[in-house]
């Protein structure tokens, strides 16, 4: 009775455990299995007939925190045509020494961000044998093309390229796949793969503000709108101010100077989010210059543009901002303002649809993690599928 509830415990189909044994790191169970018909792999035909045993030891899941090894009493059984052969089990691969199960957790736990090395140790594995059964593991490129697509890059330094290509369906917050650099021809070979009814699905594109990624949609994706990243547009601004800050400090004394460089978040930070006394302390900061005074008005327009919920009025105020900016004259907002004019239909769009790259940006600190504790990952292959393993 005790030896059946035991063989249920390790959850081994037609196993039965003969005997246990403990030290401080593992736990040893002997098992075996019912003697059954077996089908010759040469003839084909049924044999009962055992030539001799023998006992494999396999790596099986994690026992009460100790490793688990599994002594298996193995049949070889011999065929009237004189081949002999192995008995086949459900929970052992040929010509493996750990369980299915063993490397089912493998794969698993591969969807942490967590470096091989951690893995083969929670598995009882080598690092090698973590990256052998994570070979097993392909994914494939997307068969479809979703309405909205976005587009980002991150740097990966994987293969012989600094940056890689990452392809994210917005709207179901999901990764499509991940290229091996962003040059244009390699992008251009990457969409050309793609039948035109394929790429007329497309909608949306959403990228930042680099030229070829807007050729690129122009020319694959006649259907699609151009979508600018909300945050790369607003940083515009936020750059634009903090230069201005940033000159003004410089003609101040050393006191002031650092005063000013400590309070920076004061002069990002909306209005309406300060608290009563940083709104004292940002007063005072706006009497030391007109310059300064005149780049946060303008900060803080370009901030109640995005937020208003009227696209109707958004554009319009859109205009209406790059006209007042350039009557302002202030030298660090030329940058702003020219970039405003040549993706003012992408960057309108983004007021209009609403899709951003935010959960890109997420994908993309995710990966920045798997660098960080795998010390990067030279392997493109491998890097791709172990980006899609775990995002997916």
């Amino acid at each position: 009775m005790h030896s059946h509830f035991t063989s249920k415990l390790l959850n081994l189909k037609d196993c039965f455990v003969h005997k246990i044994s403990h030290s401080e790191t593992a736990v040893k169970i002997s098992i075996s299995t019912k003697p059954r018909p077996s089908t010759c792999p040469i003839c084909g035909k049924v044999t009962t007939k055992v030539h001799d045993y023998r006992n494999q030891v396999l790596k099986d899941l994690p026992l009460m925190t100790k490793n688990t090894i599994l002594l298996l009493r193995k049949r070889r059984y011999v065929c009237s045509c004189g081949k002999r052969f192995y008995e086949s089990y459900e929970f052992l691969p040929k010509y493996r020494r750990m369980t299915n199960r063993l490397a089912a957790y493998i794969v698993h736990e591969l969807r942490n961000a967590t470096p091989m090395a951690a893995v083969a140790d929670k598995a009882n594995v080598s690092a090698h044998t973590v990256s052998r059964v994570f070979r097993m593991i392909q994914y494939d490129r997307p068969s479809s093309l979703p309405k909205v697509l976005a587009i980002d890059e991150f740097k990966g330094n994987a293969g012989s390229e600094k940056y890689q290509c990452i392809l994210v369906d917005p709207k179901k917050r999901a990764i499509l796949d991940i290229l091996p650099d962003r040059r244009q021809n390699h992008l251009i070979d990457y969409f050309k793969s793609y039948s035109k009814h394929e790429r007329l699905k497309v909608h949306f594109f959403v990228c930042d503000m680099w030229k070829p990624y807007a050729d690129l949609a122009r020319t694959f994706f006649p259907n699609a709108s151009i979508v600018v990243d909300k945050y790369h547009f607003i940083r515009q601004v936020s750059w634009a101010i903090e230069n201005v800050r940033k000159r003004i400090q410089k003609t101040m004394i050393p006191a002031l100077r650092k005063y000013f460089k400590r309070s920076r978040s004061l002069i990002l930070k909306r209005t309406e989010k300060l608290k009563p006394h940083e709104k004292e302390q940002l007063d005072i900061m706006l009497l030391y210059s007109d310059d300064l005074r005149q780049a946060y008005k303008l900060k803080e327009a370009f901030y109640a543009i995005c937020q208003h919920e009227r696209y109707s009025v958004q554009r319009k105020a859109f205009y209406d901002w790059i006209q007042y900016a350039e009557q302002v004259q202030l030298p660090e907002f030329n940058a702003c303002i020219t970039a405003f004019r040549n993706w003012s239909k992408e960057i309108l769009n983004a007021f209009k649809y609403g899709y951003t790259n935010g959960c890109t940006e997420g994908f993309n600190n995710k990966i920045k993690v798997l660098k960080r504790v795998s010390y990067g990952v030279r392997d493109f292959d491998r890097f791709r599928n172990r980006i899609l393993h775990i995002c997916s």
